[in-house]
Parts: C-alpha cells; structure tokens; sequence
C-alpha cells in the first residue's frame, strides 16, 4: 500500500449498498488515504462506513444529510481536502466498476504530470451494456467536438486524477456539475482552462442485480441533462473558440517551430 500527503483517494457513495465496503477495501489495499462521501444514503452504509473508519486511520467517512448529486458530494469533500493540503484526487465510483488496482498507476502518472488531468479510458468486457456503450460514444464526440486538439480519450468514465485548485476554480465558475453531468463537464471546462490530458486505459465491469449491481442512471432523465450539458458546452466553445484555436496553434508551434510539418 502506498501513503501519500498530496494525492488522496475519493470516492462518492449513493445508496450503493454493500458493494461500497468492497470497494473501500480494495482502495485501501491500494492507497492511503481514501476518503469516502456518502450523499445522503438511506440504505445504511453511512454507519458502516463510519464502522470500518473507527478502526482505519487511513480512511474517512464525509456524510451529506440529503442527496445532492455526484459533483455536489465531490466539491463537498474537494473543499476540505484542499484545506488539509491535498493536490490532487482520483475519483473512483463506489459501486465495484473501476480498477482499484489501478490506482498506483494513475497517481504516478498524476506525479509524473501533475498539472495534468489524468483519464481512464474504460476498456468493456462482455458485460457491458450495449446501450450505454453507444450512448458513451455520442457524447464523447460531443466532448472532443468542443475541445478542439484537447485530446480527451473518454468524458464519461469516472476513473481519473484531477489536480484540485483548477477543478474548484472551475466548479465555483459555474451552478451545473452537480449531478451526473460532473464527469463530461469537468473534462471540458478543465481543457477550456488549458489543464492539459494524459488518457490511461482502465478495465469496467457491469454488475449485475444478482451480483449487488446498483445503477442511479436514468436513461431519460440523464439523457436530458447529457443533452441540455452539451448544448451549453456548445455556447460556450462558440464564445471560446479564438481562444481554443490559438492555444492549438501554441502547442503545434512548440511541437514543431520550423514548420516542417512530417
């Protein structure tokens, strides 16, 4: 298990039942420290949560009163991890989907370029739906279509590193990133800002029912909020646009100043 004073484990937590204990304690097999927010959940795990911290210097509990969303619950604990120090944060979902195994990987690459934004790019297996697989795909099209040469792998996947004093400046410049679109948003207002993108492949596994899956996506309902996200990302890239354009023309002139081209 690897310690750290800068990079800090984050995992937001609603009404996920026991499969959040298994992954805490796969995190913590993994890093030190992990810290847990619980978004207002109802289904008991708060307690358990706070049981399994009595006894683990190395883990946190955060509790929310009421659900406020996923962005919501990770700017909640944003705050007072920027309070104590912490630089950066690797969010992990809390329901058994992403790699904790891969969790060293991603912060020595965060170490490695800790201005960067360090991205999971989810490799599927045989589980995943085919629905939400292709539904991924549009809105990464949207996402690279607003962040010109940004190079964003995957907006959706909620495996990644995020340097923390850009991330707030950017949540605190806007009233949305409060809920299922914090992941897409956060990827491109961060590359708006110039936060440049290291894509790192990360395996996703679907739990089923059976197996303790829980999943809070609605297809119509987050689909709305997907599509009205994109639109005012779309604005807004139409406002940014000389500005995207010349930082391109910044980074391919020191890739290549004497414009040789290949």
């Amino acid at each position: 298990m690897i310690r750290s004073k800068t990079h800090l484990v984050l995992i937001p937590s609603y009404n996920t039942g026991p499969l959040v204990l298994e992954t805490v304690r796969q995190a913590r097999l993994q890093w030190e420290p992990v810290w847990v927010v619980t978004d207002g959940s109802s289904d008991g795990t708060p307690d358990a949560l706070q049981r399994m911290a009595a006894g683990d210097a190395g883990l946190r509990v955060l509790s929310l009163p009421r659900n406020r969303g996923k962005g919501a619950a990770i700017l909640f604990a944003l705050h007072s991890a920027v309070a104590e120090g912490f630089t950066h944060v690797l969010t992990m979902d809390a329901d058994g989907q992403h790699p904790a195994s891969r969790i060293p990987g991603f912060m020595a690459a965060s170490a490695a370029w800790p201005a960067a934004m360090i991205l999971g790019v989810p490799v599927f297996d045989a589980s995943a739906p085919p629905l939400r697989v292709g539904g991924r795909k549009i809105s990464n099209w949207w996402a690279r279509l607003e962040t010109p040469g940004a190079d964003i792998g995957d907006s959706l996947f909620g495996f990644r590193v995020y340097p923390v004093a850009p991330l707030l400046q950017v949540m605190a410049a806007t009233r949305w990133m409060r809920r299922f679109d914090f992941e897409p948003e956060a990827a491109v207002r961060m590359c708006w800002r110039g936060i440049p993108v290291v894509n790192r492949p990360a395996a996703v596994r679907y739990l089923t029912p059976a197996e303790g899956g829980v999943s809070h996506f609605r297809y119509g309902r987050d689909n709305v909020l997907l599509t009205w996200m994109h639109i005012r990302l779309m604005l807004g890239f139409a406002l940014r646009l000389p500005l995207l354009l010349w930082r391109l023309w910044r980074r391919t002139e020191a890739l290549d100043p004497d414009g040789a081209g290949g």
